[in-house]
């Protein structure tokens, strides 16, 4: 539920020198003149995206300058048929081709190791690099379909390898250093890597952790590795005893000399990326991003939705086993300059992120939306310690942006900056809802449905519904949807996952509102919904209410099988120094009963130290709720800290 009163005015409006040099606004000046379009606002040129797919897609190659070789000026083929629509089939490309665009002196990264390292690179550089471990890749023999798989850090030296596969056509999978063992084999070992990439250690918290242990015993179990390839970082002279067919990134490349790059342009739908699904109900799903939608999806989201020109500093806070580390790396292909972060975002301090946001004029500040509320928890307070006189544009992504962190931002963090929630995920690696830098931006609501993403909100029977709950849809087809599921090569996996509940629909498992703005409020994810007495409830709209008071840092819900029915119990974790007693749990309620209705207040409240989320900082509903109901949890390596689930494990509270 909203707060009436302050949902009655937006919290920003752009100014009319922001909307004017908009590339939203050039965008649809060029619509109306190419197609013939009206498009006067955000609206009407959602509609037309999505009434004519193939016109819109079109103008989107256009705009963004896609560099390929195409045959014909067909942008869509059987588009009535999702799955089975084909986007650009006469086109051959490459997607690092269309990320090295730029040549010139001038800085394509930044990178920030913690407190340990300060490197940049231009984009000459970056070419140069690239050119040589291209080189390289070739020399082991790495060509089209082949995996390169990254166990790095957000660092330079990854993007470098993820260019270098790709400017020949093989495919690239990574995950960061803090994955155990068996998360890496869960996840490299279904695709079969001929390379791997990987860092000697990694800085996080002020300490160094070591990778080399862990690679000895990933090594064997990868029996397709022809190479591995050690980038330094924790120590400058990695010590590779007991690791066969190792080189180090220094000396491997040393051979070689820069020079073009022999770009190989393949088929629109060429296999890109191996992203994996979270994995916490069973080994992740692989699953497979073709070049051009990754590309096409990306620049449009990057340049009409977000806003990002030539020039841009452009900042994400990402490790490489979360798709938006992907949609960073797109913005290369804008023209931005990438500013890489590895560590964590409290170390020395809460501001070290506002302190890069400061020390390199960054312009585009991407985040996660526990982030903010744990920057606000913190009382940090960057308006007043911080200049960000460059900073135009947040963006938050990971869970729910709940309404009072839309309050923080523009109360503590910056008044004029147009703050982006934006939703999608690993599936399509991009976005189905997000922003628009020409409209205003509501309390709580994501702004807008992506362009040429023809979303919906179904009910239970399947018909379109506004301003009520139900299930986020996307019912035409876009460019950025899975080629393929790794070993699934009947496709009833990629089905299943998608197009079982509403055939020929995708269904997202988002739990969704469509607002009277035309934006969007998403409540959770579906299979996490809760149904006291059948009336179904999104988990994001209790943490909105519960993580506002003071005495609590952060909490999860679930829904426990009680009585042939479904109570709502809370767990909740608590600052320092305060105990969860009666009057604490009054409050509690109270609280939520007063700002939601009866059915969300929690049947039980329960004290825990922490709480389980996977290694991009996602809660795991599902892990809690299985192990309360004592169901085995099929695989712990996907989360960050799996010893948290022990917590929740046969609570005497819950056996009455």
């Amino acid at each position: 539920m909203q707060d009436k009163a302050a949902a009655a005015v937006p919290l920003w409006q752009p100014s009319p020198a922001r909307m004017t040099s908009a590339n939203l606004t050039a965008f649809m000046k060029a619509v109306e003149r190419d197609f013939g379009a009206t498009v006067p606002d955000y609206g009407a040129l959602w509609r037309w995206s999505v009434d004519k797919p193939g016109e819109f897609w079109r103008a989107v190659w256009s705009f963004s300058g896609v560099i390929a070789e195409t045959q014909g000026n067909v942008a869509l083929e059987d588009g009535d048929k999702m799955p089975g629509a084909r986007f650009f089939p006469n086109a051959r490309l490459n997607f690092a081709e269309n990320l090295l665009r730029r040549r010139d002196g001038s800085t394509a990264l930044v990178f920030w190791g913690e407190d340990k390292v300060r490197r940049k690179l231009t984009w000459h550089e970056l070419y140069d690099a690239v050119s040589c471990l291209t080189q390289v890749l070739m020399s082991i023999g790495v060509g089209p379909g082949d995996r390169v798989a990254g166990y790095m850090p957000n660092m330079p030296e990854t993007i470098i390898a993820m260019l270098a596969a790709a400017s020949l056509g093989a495919v690239w999978s990574s995950c960061s250093p803090d994955f155990g063992v068996q998360g890496v084999v869960d996840r490299f070992g279904q695709i079969g890597p001929k390379v791997l990439f990987a860092v000697d250690g990694y800085h996080y918290a002020g300490k160094t952790h070591d990778c080399l242990g862990k690679l000895r015993e990933i090594a064997p179990r990868l029996p397709t590795l022809e190479r591995i390839i050690i980038v330094p970082y924790a120590s400058a002279t990695p010590a590779l005893a007991n690791l066969p067919k190792t080189a180090l990134f220094p000396a491997i490349m040393a051979p070689f000399k820069p020079g073009p790059i022999a770009f190989a342009r393949l088929p629109f739908n060429h296999p890109l990326y191996v992203l994996y699904s979270s994995g916490t109900t069973g080994v992740p799903k692989c699953i497979v991003h073709g070049a051009g939608g990754t590309l096409l999806q990306h620049l449009k989201e990057l340049k009409l939705q977000s806003d990002i020109k030539a020039g841009d500093r452009v900042f994400y806070f990402t490790t490489c086993s979360w798709m938006m580390w992907n949609w960073l790396v797109s913005g290369l292909a804008a023209e931005a300059t990438l500013l890489l972060y590895d560590g964590s975002p409290f170390y020395p301090s809460g501001n070290v992120l506002f302190d890069f946001a400061d020390a390199e004029n960054m312009t585009f500040f991407g985040t996660s939306a526990k982030y903010i509320d744990a920057c606000a928890k913190a009382g940090l307070e960057p308006m007043h310690t911080h200049k960000l006189a460059s900073l135009r544009a947040m963006s938050s992504t990971g869970s729910p942006l709940v309404a009072e962190s839309f309050d923080y931002v523009y109360g503590k963090i910056k008044r004029d900056v147009h703050l982006a929630s934006i939703s999608g995920g690993t599936d399509i690696v991009s976005c189905f809802v997000l922003g628009n830098p020409i409209g205003a931006v509501w309390r709580g609501e994501i702004q807008a449905r992506g362009l040429g993403m023809a979303v919906e909100v179904f009910d239970e029977s399947g018909k379109t519904t506004h301003e009520a709950k139900g299930e986020l849809v996307c019912v035409k087809p876009f460019p950025s949807m899975p080629v393929s599921f790794w070993n699934d090569p009947d496709g009833k996996k990629y089905h299943a996952a998608y197009f079982e509940r509403f055939p020929g629909v995708w269904c997202h498992g988002d739990w969704t509102e469509i607002t009277k703005h035309d934006g969007v409020i998403i409540y959770g994810r579906s299979d996490a919904v809760l149904n006291p007495g059948g009336v179904r409830i999104g988990t994001a709209e209790i943490y909105r209410q519960v993580e506002q008071l003071d005495e609590i840092l952060e909490s999860i819900v679930i829904g426990q099988e009680w009585d042939s029915d479904v109570r709502v119990v809370l767990f909740v974790r608590l600052r320092d120094g305060v105990v969860l007693d009666a009057a604490l749990e009054k409050k509690i309620r109270d609280h939520i009963r007063r700002n939601t209705t009866p059915r969300h207040v929690p049947a039980k409240i329960l004290p825990v130290a922490d709480i389980p989320r996977t290694k991009s900082g996602k809660i795991v509903e599902l892990a809690v709720r299985d192990i309360v109901h004592g169901r085995p949890i099929k695989n712990r390596e996907a989360l960050a800290n799996p010893e948290a689930l022990e917590l929740y494990r046969d609570r005497p509270e819950l056996r009455s």
